[in-house]
């Protein structure tokens, strides 16, 4: 499949709540995103018979970005092709250490993610408008 072009821009967030776990919250945010999207259109609308030929990108931004496992964050999105990137951003708040749920950690860490899922579309025709919802100058 080539590029393509995007379906669907979905967001959503996650949090470790005790351990500090960046991986676990960027899979939560992930899983939020995904859990808020039925793609129908996919099959109904574009008659694509296999969705393994999607492409589905993955943002996600918290702290510490490097320590994310980036394969298990790909594992929560169900179809497509996943790409995963972490970049800087999210959230840390102040929480409570609960030595049976991790040790020596006393801080929240909270994850965004952008998951992008892209088809493979027909060429626009020459001078067609690419930009969606602009409005017009008036005269």
């Amino acid at each position: 499949m080539a590029e393509g072009k995007r379906f669907i821009v979905e967001l959503g967030a996650g949090a470790d709540l005790h351990g500090a776990d960046v991986t676990k919250a960027a899979c939560r945010a992930v899983r939020d995103a995904v859990s808020r999207s039925c793609l129908c259109g996919l099959v109904e609308i574009l008659a694509l018979d296999d969705l393994g030929r999607v492409r589905v990108d993955i943002l996600v931004a918290c702290p510490d970005p490097e320590a994310v496992d980036l394969a298990a964050v790909r594992a929560e999105v169900p179809i497509g092709r996943p790409t995963a990137r972490a970049v800087a951003g999210g959230m840390t708040a102040p929480g409570l250490c609960v030595p049976r749920f991790a040790e020596g950690c006393d801080r929240i860490v909270v994850a965004n993610a952008a998951v992008t899922v892209f088809v493979e579309a027909p060429h626009s025709p020459a001078g067609a408008h690419t930009t969606p919802h602009r409005k017009e100058e008036q005269a």
